[in-house]
């Protein structure tokens, strides 16, 4: 039996060799390519990209080359990119879109197959349902060889970095931050987002030292490639043991960015994308709504309506995120993982872009992080924040759910349920604060994410939430 090929919130994501396998990456490349023709954009060619991660040049090939036997262009990356540097190039060569191998932030045992149609951000809802139905209908897969495909002109290999390098200098400041002397500890995690910042910011008075700058697919020392605090324990011990101003770090494909304090304190990305905000309506002093996915800060409706913008919430997901930015162009739109987009660019994650603002931030303002940190709760109150993932048993699945949904939870940790919504999974709203229970779209996990005024409630509403809901 054919192996069901689904995406979820970003892209189609399998087990190396059990499900992501080269016949069903050249399957998933058929539908493609069958979709782009009913689309009538076929002639426009595809970008390929691909990250670091065990074979994903090897899968790109095999995009390509079954592009190829379509008689679709396919413009495949020379090298591992990061995922925002090859949308870009959607644009730049005007292409139908760009089909990239990465399994972002999974595990090392994971690969993934992610579609960014012409507009060079995350696929719809609608696009992927078309997408999943071409698949499912594909016949057999037309592919051409390597070799015959590049004499023939189908397959042309460029470099993804000049155009992306160009869009960055227009957006960003970075002489300011070349000159203003701050030293800056970047944690690649292995991925493709290896030596862009050092590229970008070394030459000045501000210095870069990087880690873990180099391929290595089995992502040692962490439990997946995600820039979150358990996974960033060199580069917060590096911090603390004196010297870097501010530690940054992006996932395996570089589409969301992790941000450590001068004194090695990891800052949430609930913080960070309100940090983000704030820049951008204050200190650059632009307007614009905002969108964020549900499981994001309550300082971002705050500052909205501080400044008079508008706030917009959504699924998790830059499917839902990214197409609302377009619709209202938004200043920025984001979410909990970390992933930030920004207007003026692509309507897509960009962990490198992400960081570049930071260090800007700091640049312009002449103060650390745990400052701009104390800044933005100066204006917004004190919020905290975690989120804990939860293996289950797919078996418990329907267990969850019911519970979920039952509406029997009306007080967690003392405190009283004040609404609810199912916006994505259940909300549930108290006074200043939020608990939100949903499943993962890209792994096999329930999340349980809560706010709140102080870190230890925070702690209390995710332990209520986890024994009533038996996990």
């Amino acid at each position: 039996m054919a192996t069901e090929i689904r995406f979820g919130t970003d892209g189609w994501r399998a087990l190396i060799a059990e499900d992501f396998t080269f016949e069903n990456v050249a399957r998933c490349s058929q539908g493609l390519a069958d979709y782009l023709k009913t689309q009538g954009i076929a002639g426009k060619g595809l970008v390929v990209g691909y990250d670091t991660r065990f074979l994903s040049r090897e899968f790109a090939e095999t995009v390509a080359t079954v592009m190829a036997g379509n008689g679709i262009k396919a413009y495949l990356s020379e090298r591992a990119a990061p995922t925002p540097v090859v949308s870009f190039n959607v644009l730049h060569h005007q292409a139908a879109g760009a089909a990239i191998i990465t399994a972002s932030h999974n595990p090392a045992n994971w690969n993934g197959f992610k579609f960014k149609p012409e507009y060079a951000g995350s696929a719809t809802q609608e696009i992927t349902d078309q997408l999943e139905s071409a698949i499912d209908d594909a016949g057999p897969v037309q592919q051409n060889s390597l070799s015959r495909a590049r004499d023939e002109g189908l397959i042309v290999e460029f470099d993804p970095d000049p155009p992306y390098i160009e869009k960055i200098n227009e957006l960003i400041d970075l002489p300011s931050i070349r000159n203003a002397g701050l030293r800056v500890s970047v944690d690649a995690m292995f991925g493709a987002g290896a030596g862009y910042l050092p590229r970008l910011i070394s030459g000045g008075s501000t210095t870069v030292d990087e880690i873990n700058g180099y391929r290595n697919p089995a992502f040692p020392g962490m439990e997946q490639p995600e820039p979150i605090a358990h996974n960033l324990t060199t580069l917060i011990e590096k911090i603390k043991s004196g010297g870097p101003s501010v530690g940054l770090a992006m996932d395996g494909d570089a589409d969301r960015v992790g941000v450590v304090d001068e004194n090695g304190r990891f800052i949430t990305t609930l913080e960070v994308f309100s940090l983000l905000a704030l820049y951008l309506l204050e200190n650059k002093g632009e307007k614009g709504a905002l969108v964020k996915g549900v499981t994001s800060s309550m300082m971002l409706n705050r500052l909205g309506e501080r400044y008079g913008v508008d706030v917009h919430e959504m699924k998790v997901g830059f499917k839902y995120i990214g197409p609302r930015m377009s619709e209202v162009d938004a200043l920025m739109g984001g979410e909990e993982s970390g992933g930030f987009a920004f207007r003026g660019h692509i309507p897509e994650r960009d962990g490198v872009l992400s960081g570049l603002y930071i260090l800007e931030y700091m640049a312009k303002t002449g103060r650390p992080p745990s400052q701009l940190v104390q800044q933005l709760f100066d204006q917004t109150g004190s919020h905290y924040y975690n989120r804990r993932d939860v293996s289950f048993d797919p078996r418990d699945r329907v267990r969850i759910e019911e519970k979920q949904r039952s509406g029997g939870l009306t007080e967690v940790a003392g405190m009283t349920v004040r609404s609810t919504d199912d916006i994505d999974g259940r909300r549930l709203v108290f006074d200043d604060a939020w608990l939100i229970i949903r499943f993962s779209g890209t792994e096999p996990l329930l999340r349980l994410y809560a706010e709140a005024g102080q870190p230890e409630m925070v702690e209390a509403l995710i332990d209520g939430a986890a024994e009533y809901l038996g996990v």
